[in-house]
């Protein structure tokens, strides 16, 4: 299966179009991470730091690492010391009591090597908390996206840029990168998009159509607009996404 390319972020595009996913998921991640005073603490896919400043608010200490230059700078203009660095490639070496990850994952294609690079990362006892899309999010947007790709003669594309699995795939996944203590479970999550259904898709509606020529995006994007309205929006006009979410938690062993 070959991959697509690596998707471009701007930090100004996600403010405006995609604040929820930080929103929604935050308070009930941050309970989970349950950041102490004084811990050391590594935000994977920190985007533009939304959430690393609420952990640093807590007295912790936190690194932010993401793959997106634009989004990095975002995360610096905020004081936090925030790197630009591929969370499939980490460097780092037992220096982390704690791992953060919201909304991330899903756009990493090689998920052995990132929980590799987790697990080094931690010290031993460290514990890994995050969420990410799981297994049946955004089925609909992605039917319509080869719908609409189809009806305008366009080749379908073998894959796409998402890895979205099922809590059980997930979790072995984890075991077999030696953690133990795991905890993971899909959590069906349809969300309001305040932008409308555009707006998600100026944001990320490229992933869906690789291989499609950027000024042919507009007229797809019509298309699944028009597909998706009975089933996405509200008859009063309120768009919702279909996002299901993964929810896991998991430690490193002591020794």
């Amino acid at each position: 299966m070959s991959a697509p390319a690596q998707k471009t972020w701007s930090a100004q595009d996600y403010e405006t179009n995609a604040r929820f996913v930080a929103d929604l998921a935050g308070p009930a991640m941050l309970d989970l991470l349950a950041a102490q005073p004084g811990e050391r603490i590594l935000d994977l896919g920190c985007g533009d730091g939304a959430l690393t400043l609420k952990i640093a608010q807590t007295g912790a200490t936190v690194v932010g690492v993401d793959g997106a230059a634009d989004m990095v700078r975002a995360a610096q203009a905020l004081g936090l010391d925030a790197h630009q660095m591929d969370g499939m490639a980490l460097s780092l070496d037992a220096e982390f009591d704690a791992v953060f990850t919201n909304a991330a994952l899903h756009w990493m294609m090689q998920p052995d090597n990132v929980a590799a690079g987790v697990f080094k990362a931690l010290k031993p006892g460290g514990r890994y908390v995050g969420e990410f899309g799981g297994f049946g999010n955004i089925v609909g947007l992605q039917a319509a996206a080869r719908a609409a790709m189809q009806a305008n003669g366009f080749g379908l594309p073998d894959g796409l840029p998402h890895y979205y699995p099922t809590a059980e795939d997930y979790t072995a996944l984890l075991t077999a990168a030696g953690f133990d203590s795991i905890s993971a479970q899909l959590i069906p999550r349809p969300t309001l998009l305040p932008t409308g259904l555009m707006g998600w898709l100026n944001t990320f509606g490229d992933s869906l159509l690789p291989g499609v020529p950027a000024d042919q995006h507009q007229r797809l994007f019509d298309a699944m607009i028009d597909l998706l309205k009975p089933s996405l929006c509200t008859p009063s006009g309120t768009w919702f996404a279909d996002y299901v979410r993964l929810r896991f938690s998991a430690q490193k062993p002591q020794r």
